[in-house]
């Protein structure tokens, strides 16, 4: 399978065309579906009484306590998902064919179509400043139009805010969810992470894409360098071969605690580099989730 590098994906303009090819490489190297549409699911048992159907009876309860017991389901019609996109400035930061909010926008689109090709419900929610903008989750065809436009109209601006996303999902999100946030996790406040993974604790599926620019990875400095912040007046001016052993190992300690506070949580992390194939990085993504399934 041919992967749609950085590059090429640059040369698509606009989300809409980026991510449908994101999405038809992902479904040229998908086998099956990680969703099969309607879906029923155990909650728990009851005691049996008069009335309830006896073809819901646990005949393993019943020899371990000696008393009936029914078994009870709740039904799911669809999965409801909904893409969180930061758009903070920060997110408007390249060094390359495309910056971090596009890919975010991107795999954001691309995850649309295929959750609204199997039926199930995509909405979204870009978040910037202490504000939100939404587009409730719904599994129309038509729909999935709705979501593109919103997304193509979206620019960075203003600052990181993932207390701001986490509060309004978890006083949003009416019933269990895929919550899939794209960001670039550079909130200054200690506790933004943890915010947004507490989303789990409510039973939603949470999964993080983090995104990173590869000048950030690799810091390719070596004059001195004048920095200037994205997302208020902050600037720095230093020799960056000095700072460039200490930045790394800074940065990669930061990607290491990220990675870790999303593994004891039982969120999914997934670390994305903007130069890297996007449909190699959602094949990735679903693979991970299908294997779990197993």
């Amino acid at each position: 399978m041919q992967l749609l590098d950085a590059t090429t994906l640059a040369r698509l303009t606009g989300v809409k065309l980026r991510a449908r090819a994101v999405m038809e490489g992902v479904l040229s190297g998908l086998h099956k579906s990680p969703h099969q549409g309607q879906s029923v699911e155990f909650a728990e048992h009851k005691e049996y009484a008069p009335g309830d159907e006896l073809r819901h009876l646990d005949w393993k309860a019943y020899g371990k306590f000696d008393r009936y017991y029914v078994k009870r389901f709740e039904h799911e019609t669809n999965l409801r998902a909904v893409m969180v996109v930061d758009a903070s400035a920060s997110m408007g930061y390249r060094s390359g064919a495309l910056s971090k909010l596009e890919v975010a926008t991107t795999l954001a689109g691309a995850l649309s179509y295929l959750l609204v090709r199997q039926q199930d419900a995509a909405g979204i929610s870009v978040v910037a400043s202490g504000r939100a903008h939404d587009v409730p989750a719904r599994a129309s065809a038509g729909h999935l139009n709705v979501l593109l436009d919103a997304l193509e109209r979206v620019s960075p601006e203003g600052t990181t805010d993932l207390f701001t996303a986490a509060d309004h999902l978890a006083e949003k999100l009416q019933r269990r969810s895929l919550v899939c946030v794209f960001t670039d996790l550079l909130d200054d406040r200690a506790d933004a992470l943890k915010r947004v993974l507490s989303l789990r604790q409510r039973r939603n599926d949470v999964a993080v894409f983090h995104v990173v620019d590869p000048a950030e990875l690799t810091f390719p400095f070596d004059d001195p360098t004048l920095f200037l912040s994205m997302e208020d007046e902050r600037r720095i001016e230093v020799n960056a071969r000095e700072i460039k052993a200490s930045y790394l190992e800074e940065f990669n300690g930061f990607l290491e605690e990220c990675r870790q506070a999303c593994a004891e949580a039982d969120v999914d992390y997934e670390r994305v580099r903007c130069d890297e194939p996007l449909d190699a990085v959602l094949l990735r993504f679903l693979a991970r989730r299908q294997g779990r399934r197993r």
